[in-house]
């Protein structure tokens, strides 16, 4: 059996999806679509029932991919794959809203029960529901849970199996509404096509669905002139709006009577208490960037409590020692398997030691600092608290031209580039969702981080590391309003559209939830290294230890890589970071990063036969090392060469789910060429800017010029003329 779990947004699908499932949940992608797909099992004694957890909609109506996908599925024609029942899990806190989807499921005729989520919130509450008497007006079994404490599971399970083997007939509001006569009419022509869900079909006829309408375009006349003998002046003979507010009609009249509210309670809930800080149109955008800085603190700081300003001895962040800790055995591991090979062959030794063990081992050290950033958010997304940074980001985001509904997906990215940019399929507004695709890759994914690592645990380990890695997240964001400012202004004119979210009550995140989070993580990036990095590694190596005529040299620069890349290198001098005798390992670390960003640090330990104990000795290492390769650069340089990296055109995989977004070769090349514009001119004033004092110090007065202007507007301006005794001219206000 299949059971899949429909239900709005926030209603507790995805807990109860979790509790139901356990370890055996796996996520995919729907096939020729960009949204999750989760699946996994449920074990009843001997039997194991399919969960699948469809995405969270409103709605069957096609307005978004999710409620498309969601119908899709629950209508599938496919035996193996249609669902054999339908959980629908309601918010029992917000009744007459959340059975808006029930009422539209009913007429599916597929197998149903209701779970009455959250009852522990509406007992706290003081409002009690008649779920007897809720049953028995909706004429499907009505079974009140709690997804987060788990209770009420078992009864849940076994009233839906016992309701697939009852079977249920399709049901609809319309069939005793003021339009009967029309509906039935519909109806009577739509079983002529002995077609599977007839009562769905023949509502959404009347609805004017879309995608019903293409799907039976020889109905559509017949049904037209059916709804013109029937006119609904009332609704301007919209019968859409006319069947939507007749489900809320009969919602308010039939069901939601059965839920009785307590006395209103004055008292302001901790969640109004929260938000009047946490989203403070003042505070809120503090707020969110002291937490951040926080948890970059807690992770990349090498002086985790700022000891040494007492002149007393570092204590390094939990981040940075598990860092070592892990480089340390990592180190022991390389140092074990390079004397097993002592007898070997130069380059068999090479290319297990420098090579594979190198790079691989280069990516992997970061590790546990990627996890820590990875549970950080995890808990931010689980408390609801990722919700109100989308929020207030909209705020000042709107000032630019972009919406709380495009930063949705970009805060993604700062997971992994490629399904923030696969999840920009969800906004309706075309240039948003361009804008979108093309600021993705300005938001620091979970790849880009070992770059940020392995440069604070040398170069800048006791110069404020954890400063730095802040400084690259806020340039992504801050070079995405950069360029929002110039689309919005010469390429992707336009209003920007409204954004309407339901902010979700805060809650405890779940430890075994976050857990498996975590869980696929490792997963996902230790197939990333094993697979995709270590054979991009043995390539490098290949290139960097061979020359044309195959001949394995000890110095690399006599390589294929070296000189292919030193005929290349005159491009990025004026970054910088390609200045000098080992600045074309650099640019050479810039293309790999091409296939995956991780490979950028993969690359430079190659180049640099470095062990996990030459990372962590840091900016001190006098031999030879990452380190050493590294101290080659200057400040300036080395964060010119971080920002190119960050904002460059991103790892293959995102370029692909870009180009399916954006459909077309000539966007998808206008894209890769903003990226690396970009890059090139952010790198190159950051790193002249860096270089000579004047020059940084001109340009911030000339960004800030531009910024107070830019926020004083038209409005300020009028204010400040006002306070001078002036009014303003035509031309002022066209400043």
């Amino acid at each position: 059996m299949k059971f899949a779990l429909a239900g709005n947004p926030n209603s507790g699908k995805t807990t109860l999806f979790n509790n139901l499932t356990g370890s055996t949940a796996h996520v995919g992608n729907w096939p020729g679509v960009t949204v999750d797909k989760k699946e996994g099992v449920y074990k009843r004694g001997t039997d194991k029932i399919g969960i699948i957890d469809l995405p969270g909609i409103y709605s069957l109506s096609p307005y978004s991919p999710e409620e498309i996908i969601a119908r899709n599925y629950i209508l599938n024609d496919t035996p193996d794959d249609a669902p054999d029942l339908i959980i629908n899990i309601v918010d029992a806190t917000n009744l007459e809203r959340n059975l808006y989807l029930t009422t539209q499921l009913l007429e599916t005729g597929i197998p149903m029960v209701i779970a009455l989520n959250m009852m522990d919130v509406v007992e706290k509450n003081g409002d009690t529901i008649d779920v007897k008497a809720l049953e028995a007006a909706i004429g499907i079994p009505v079974i009140p849970i709690c997804a987060l404490k788990k209770n009420g599971i078992k009864e849940l399970i076994d009233k839906s199996v016992a309701a697939v083997k009852a079977g249920k007939m399709p049901t609809t509001i319309l069939k005793e509404s003021k339009i009967s006569d029309v509906y039935c009419e519909v109806l009577d022509e739509v079983k002529k096509r002995n077609t599977k869900h007839e009562v769905f079909v023949a509502v959404k006829l009347i609805e004017g669905d879309d995608l019903i309408k293409r799907a039976y375009t020889d109905l559509v006349p017949t049904i037209t002139a059916i709804l013109e003998k029937n006119p609904q002046p009332d609704h301007d003979n919209d019968y859409e709006s006319l069947v939507a507010d007749m489900r809320y009609q009969y919602i308010s009249s039939n069901l939601s009577i059965h839920q009785t509210k307590a006395t209103k309670n004055t008292n302001v809930t901790r969640t109004e208490k929260a938000d009047k800080v946490l989203t403070h149109k003042i505070w809120g955008i503090p707020i969110f960037i002291v937490i951040m800085f926080a948890v970059f603190h807690i992770i990349f700081s090498g002086d985790f409590l700022y000891l040494s300003i007492y002149g007393l001895e570092p204590i390094e962040a939990p981040g940075v020692y598990l860092q070592t800790l892990v480089g340390e055995l990592s180190g022991m591991g390389i140092e074990a398997i390079a004397g097993a090979l002592e007898n070997q062959a130069v380059w068999v030794q090479s290319l297990v030691v420098d090579g594979l063990l190198g790079g691989i081992d280069a990516v992997l050290s970061f590790m546990p600092q990627m996890l820590l950033l990875f549970l950080f958010l995890s808990i931010m997304e689980e408390t609801g608290y990722m919700a109100r940074v989308a929020f207030i980001l909209d705020r000042a985001f709107r000032n630019f031209g972009l919406s709380g509904r495009a930063l949705l997906p970009l805060l993604m990215c700062f997971g992994c580039g490629v399904p923030g940019i696969m999840a920009t399929k969800g906004l309706e507004n075309e240039k948003e969702r361009k804008i979108s695709i093309i600021l993705a890759p300005f938001f620091s994914c979970g790849a880009k981080m070992p770059i940020w690592a392995v440069f604070a645990a040398t170069l800048f380990l006791e110069r404020g590391g954890e400063f730095v890695v802040f400084g690259m997240y806020f340039l992504g964001i801050a070079t995405a309003i950069l360029v929002t400012i110039i689309l919005r202004k010469t390429i992707y004119k336009g209003s920007v559209p409204h954004f309407i979210m339901e902010l979700p009550n805060y809650h405890r995140p779940q430890v075994r939830s976050t857990l498996r989070h975590l869980w696929d993580k490792v997963i996902h990036y230790i197939k990333r290294v094993t697979l995709v990095i270590a054979g991009a590694v043995v390539i490098i190596w290949l290139l960097s230890s061979f020359s044309f005529t195959f001949t394995f040299v000890e110095d690399i620069g006599d390589s294929m890589m070296g000189i292919i890349s030193k005929g290349l290198t005159w491009l990025f001098i004026p970054l910088g970071f390609a200045m000098g005798d080992q600045g074309w390992m650099f640019v050479v670390a810039v293309f790999t990063g091409l296939i995956a960003k991780e490979m950028v640090v993969a690359t430079l330990g190659v180049f640099s036969g470095m062990t996990a104990d030459e990372i962590l000795e840091g900016g001190e290492l006098a031999g030879t090392g990452i380190a050493a390769l590294l101290s080659a650069l200057s400040i300036p340089a080395a964060i010119a060469f971080m920002a190119f990296n960050l904002l460059s055109v991103p790892c293959l995989a995102a370029v692909g789910a870009a180009s399916g977004e954006l459909r077309n070769k000539k966007s998808l090349w206008g894209a890769i060429g903003i990226w690396l514009l970009t890059a090139y001119v952010i790198s190159f004033v950051l790193y002249w800017a860096g270089t000579y004092w004047w020059i940084g110090m001109t340009l911030g007065i000339i960004a800030a010029v531009i910024i107070t202007l830019y926020i004083l507007n038209y409005k300020g301006i009028i204010k400040l003329s006002k306070i001078f005794g002036k009014t303003p001219d035509k031309k002022t206000l066209q400043l």
